[in-house]
């Protein structure tokens, strides 16, 4: 086994000329691994001479282009620890973590979008004593005072650009403490600190080994038969694992081609992957579903695809149909998480219900088993904890000791907090969070289950299912809808979706059509947030329970003989009409019913 670092000499070795980065942002720029590896020298020997020591953290701070891939491999040299941040983090959130990872160094870019890095940076400094060094990427900085800031050499207040740093490690091959770091990295280092997203409270940063990483990019990549002659299309934010890991890692381990997207737009997607050839291509499945809607109105050749890996939520069927057909790409689905990178996916001879209603199978010498709430295995077909074991794991949360002894027990056994079924044959289905079930009048509900039943449906683009507080059943399932774009749908319309479908107790009582769910900087929806403000408006506003129209229909039924009796008795209908006035009465609904009553029996 190599070192993260070692994987990139592997491959400069073995394919010098061949191209590894492809970056289109403000310029393109293609780098062979040759030029790879020499910038990442230059970037370690400089970062040594500005005092990086082995251990300390460095956080990156900027979207997705190749210097965060350099970035990576250099820190990584040095011994030294990356923690990747978000574009999208705050001022609070940046503080945060780069106050809780102890970085004394962050790499950042120009503004990005609306984002002004530095002066978000500047504004926090004062909070972040061992924060000693900025590296700035980018000739020059419109500061948020409007005045153009030189990062030539380093300043005062520790600012220093990229390119110094690359040009303090020219001599990288002549400084011995570079090459003494880079033999002295072990297997087992920590070489990134990955935050979680933080849904539930303050993130929590995954510690993770050169192990965890590399051998989870050769496992994945064997799955996948991922050779040197792919070209991967990563349009996920590096800060994620699944940029970090299965994008940069998996390509650089393999000596494959890496093409680097700032932003994800579907159809820059398309064009790139016609342009460039590219063969995998990663992505969550509102990327995908996107991608397809492009290729409705327009025409690109997406045939050089192989495979990729969808990860992040369920695949509906006709996305995965889409992806398989009409681009032509074997894709395999994926189930992973920060604490312990990806933990199974499907292969290429799986069918399609097996990739649209499970997750996969473990990864070659990564163990998963379902607990319950003991942590006691369940029987096979039963739904618990899913918890895994194997070099994968983290080696903990930093600076948590208490999380960390709650996630990881005494045998290894990462507890995930995800709720899921395996089979007989190993392959996990994803019910839901251990958090999010629903305990409706004594019966457990599992989100998951009725998202994924209502994303099927082709008017529904988002659905967030959450429980909120009822007097007689304890709990009571609430959906939040967003439709596909020009479509109407009503709350009536979804429970009668759900109704006859699904256990009574799954079938949601509230229904709320909105444009936009509350997401978390890591794009998963906040659905403690969502709770409090459902159970809020519902108190609030006053909001009524929907009936299924099912269920009222046979209400109506049941009071029918009572109603038809009180209209005969009015004089307005003669006998012979009762049975076409029965079939009007029921074909009504229910503010039609009201109005008829008032009308003829008031």
């Amino acid at each position: 086994m190599l070192t993260l670092g070692e994987t990139l000499d592997r491959s400069a070795i073995a394919f010098p000329d061949k191209e590894a980065i492809c970056y289109f942002g403000e310029k393109e720029r293609r780098m062979t691994y040759t030029e790879f590896n020499n910038e990442v020298n230059r970037l370690t020997g400089g970062l040594v001479k500005l005092g990086i020591k082995a251990g300390d953290k460095v956080s990156v701070w900027m979207p997705n282009n190749s210097e965060w891939i350099v970035t990576l491999f250099a820190v990584a040299r040095t011994g030294a620890v990356l923690v990747p941040m978000d574009t999208w983090y705050k001022a609070s959130e940046a503080e945060y973590i780069l106050g809780h990872s102890d970085s004394v160094a962050v790499v950042t870019s120009k503004r990005f979008g609306k984002s002004d890095f530095l002066g978000m940076l500047n504004r926090i400094r004062p909070n972040l004593p061992k924060l000693r060094h900025i590296i700035v990427v980018g000739e020059a900085d419109e500061g948020s005072e409007g005045r153009t800031q030189p990062f030539e050499a380093k300043s005062s207040n520790g600012m220093i650009s990229y390119r110094s740093v690359l040009k303090m490690g020219n001599d990288w091959r002549e400084n011995q403490e570079y090459t003494d770091r880079r033999f002295q990295n072990d297997l087992d280092n920590v070489v990134s600190i990955i935050y979680t997203s933080g849904t539930t409270g303050k993130p929590k940063g995954a510690m993770l080994s050169h192990t965890n990483i590399v051998a989870n990019a050769k496992d994945s990549a064997s799955i996948m038969q991922v050779t040197h002659r792919d070209r991967f299309l990563v349009p996920v934010p590096f800060s994620h694992l699944f940029g970090c890991v299965l994008g940069i890692a998996l390509t650089v381990v393999h000596g494959a081609s890496i093409v680097v997207m700032e932003t994800f737009e579907p159809e820059d997607v398309l064009r790139t992957i016609e342009k460039e050839k590219c063969t995998v291509c990663h992505g969550v499945p509102t990327m995908f579903i996107r991608e397809l809607e492009v290729l409705k109105v327009r025409n690109y050749d997406t045939t050089s695809l192989r495979t990729g890996i969808i990860a992040g939520a369920p695949c509906p069927v006709d996305t995965m149909e889409g992806i398989m057909n009409i681009m032509k790409c074997n894709i395999c689905i994926g189930y992973g998480l920060t604490e312990c990178s990806l933990v199974t996916l499907t292969r290429f001879d799986d069918t399609l219900d097996q990739r649209v209603e499970t997750v996969g199978r473990p990864l070659p010498n990564v163990e998963v088993k379902i607990v319950d709430d003991d942590r006691n295995p369940v029987p096979v077909g039963e739904t618990g904890e899913l918890a895994c074991k194997g070099y994968n794991v983290m080696k903990g949360y930093h600076n948590m000791p208490e999380q960390t002894a709650e996630t990881i027990d005494d045998e290894g056994w990462l507890y995930t907090g995800d709720l899921a079924i395996m089979d007989e044959r190993g392959y996990c289905r994803i019910v839901g969070r251990k958090k999010d079930m629903v305990i409706v009048g004594g019966f457990n509900v599992y989100p998951r289950e009725i998202e994924e039943y209502l994303i099927s449906d082709p008017k529904i683009q988002e659905v967030a299912v959450v429980g909120v507080p009822d007097h007689d059943l304890g709990e009571i399932v609430t959906a939040v809808i967003i439709p596909e774009p020009g479509i109407k749908i009503t709350g009536q319309e979804v429970v009668d979706l759900c109704y006859g479908k699904m256990t009574s107790a799954k079938v949601p009582r509230y229904v709320f059509i909105e444009k936009d769910l509350p997401i978390s900087s890591r794009g998963k929806v906040q659905k403690y947030i969502l709770r409090k403000e459902l159970t809020e408006r519902i108190e609030k506003e006053g909001i009524k329970k929907i009936v299924p129209t099912e269920v009222k229909f046979r209400q109506r039924k049941d009071t029918l003989k009572e109603v038809i009796e009180k209209l005969m008795a009015t004089g307005k209908f003669e006998p012979e009409q009762k049975a076409d006035l029965e079939e009007f009465v029921l074909s009504l609904n229910e503010k039609q019913d009201a109005l008829f009553k008032k009308l003829i029996l008031h």
